[in-house]
């Protein structure tokens, strides 16, 4: 009865079958003693001894090799370590369920449990490298950051604003500032194409269906899993945003914001400048996010605008093409006889510093849709970001 009480299942197809009502989410917690409701004609079951046990116990933390059949034999040890301590039972008995049973078991779940991981790596990278984390000695979590007035801090919250602060001002410069305000003033950026955009249902329940539910929430509160089970449910009320979001250039707020998290790259680990920026957004903003790559990719392919020589972010072509490209032009002019001079450029932040005008012009002299050049300059401006350092969080 107590079992039933606290882990009643609530039935999906109600929920489907609602006719357009206003369904919010809210996250699963455990009941609290006013929540249980107490039987007509028996006890209270927030009283029994096995409730009390469920309430208080620790399964969550217990290692994932612990399965029914291991725990079991540990606790026939423990009770055999006590009938021992008590006389009741021979230092023989206790070594031979230690070495003999526990141990053996427990090796051949742990090694279950890695073969498990490595042969689901390709699904659950995430789940395979917290797993290899925890067993590394030193730990991942940032230690002391050296701020701007030249002092080494170790509270997260100073630490977050820092990094906050490095990396916000690391995209912009005043080149940027000045061409973006002339843009914004002079140009509105509509002079592409007028194809109408079109948002497919099937696309982006195709686009549901291949999220990764092992990726982490993001600061719209929305689980990768929640959309990928319901995608069915949720294809079609999003295909509705997406549509008019395209059409009218505007872009939720929600879309905008992120979560980012420093990784550590190389050299001095409290230098801010040696750490990396991964942003985490929203997971339906990087749904309508892939719809217009897709059209932009689509339209660039069916107009030859890309050329031939450009191989990094295009399809079928990478660094390794590139470099075999120029390996066989370089050999190719040494077999001639012929002098070849190379020169290697490296810019500093590229990408973090591309001024927001150029990137907007350039999309309108490719002969974009004047409906996608308008929803990339909205989905550019408004932005905001805060970073997340062992769980605390800077200002936005």
């Amino acid at each position: 009865m107590e079992k039933t009480m606290a882990r009643q299942a609530v039935p999906l197809q109600p929920m489907e079958d609602d006719g357009g009502a206003d369904i919010h989410l809210q996250p699963v917690e455990d009941p609290t003693p006013e929540q249980v409701e107490v039987p007509e004609g028996g006890c209270d079951p927030m009283g029994s001894p096995r409730w009390s046990r469920l309430l208080s116990s620790k399964w969550g933390r217990r290692p994932a090799r612990l399965n029914r059949e291991l725990l079991l034999e540990l606790r026939r040890k423990k009770k055999l370590y006590n009938l021992w301590k008590q006389g009741q039972a021979s230092q023989e008995d206790y070594r031979a369920v230690v070495h003999i049973g526990n141990r053996e078991k427990t090796r051949k779940a742990k090694a279950r449990l890695e073969l498990k991981l490595a042969s689901v790596v390709s699904d659950n990278k995430k789940g395979f490298f917290k797993y290899v984390n925890s067993k590394r000695r030193s730990k991942e979590n940032i230690g002391l950051i050296l701020v701007e007035d030249g002092h080494l801090t170790n509270r997260d919250e100073e630490k977050a604003e820092t990094f906050n602060d490095f990396f916000f001002a690391s995209v912009f410069n005043n080149t940027d500032r000045h061409q973006a305000a002339r843009s914004s003033e002079s140009e509105d950026h509509d002079s592409g194409s007028s194809d109408f955009p079109f948002v497919d249902t099937e696309i982006v329940r195709d686009q549901l269906y291949q999220l990764n539910v092992h990726k982490s929430m993001v600061p719209d509160g929305i689980h990768p899993r929640v959309l990928k089970e319901l995608a069915d449910v949720m294809a079609g009320p999003l295909s509705i945003i997406y549509q008019r979001s395209w059409e009218s250039g505007e872009v939720p707020t929600d879309w905008k914001l992120a979560n980012v998290i420093p990784i550590y790259k190389k050299g001095v680990r409290e230098d801010p400048g040696n750490y990396r920026p991964v942003s985490l957004t929203s997971v339906p903003g990087k749904i309508m996010e892939k719809i217009i790559l897709g059209a932009t990719e689509r339209h660039l392919k069916d107009n030859a605008i890309i050329r031939h020589s450009q191989n990094g972010f295009t399809k079928g072509k990478s660094c390794l093409t590139n470099s075999i490209s120029f390996y066989d032009k370089v050999t190719h002019l040494v077999d001639e006889g012929k002098a070849v001079d190379v020169v290697f450029l490296d810019f500093s932040k590229a990408f973090d510093t591309v001024p927001h005008s150029i990137l907007l012009d350039k999309l309108s002299n490719c002969e974009m849709s004047r409906y996608t050049v308008r929803w990339v300059k909205n989905w550019l401006n408004g932005r905001a970001q805060r970073v997340v350092v062992n769980g605390a969080t800077s200002g936005w």
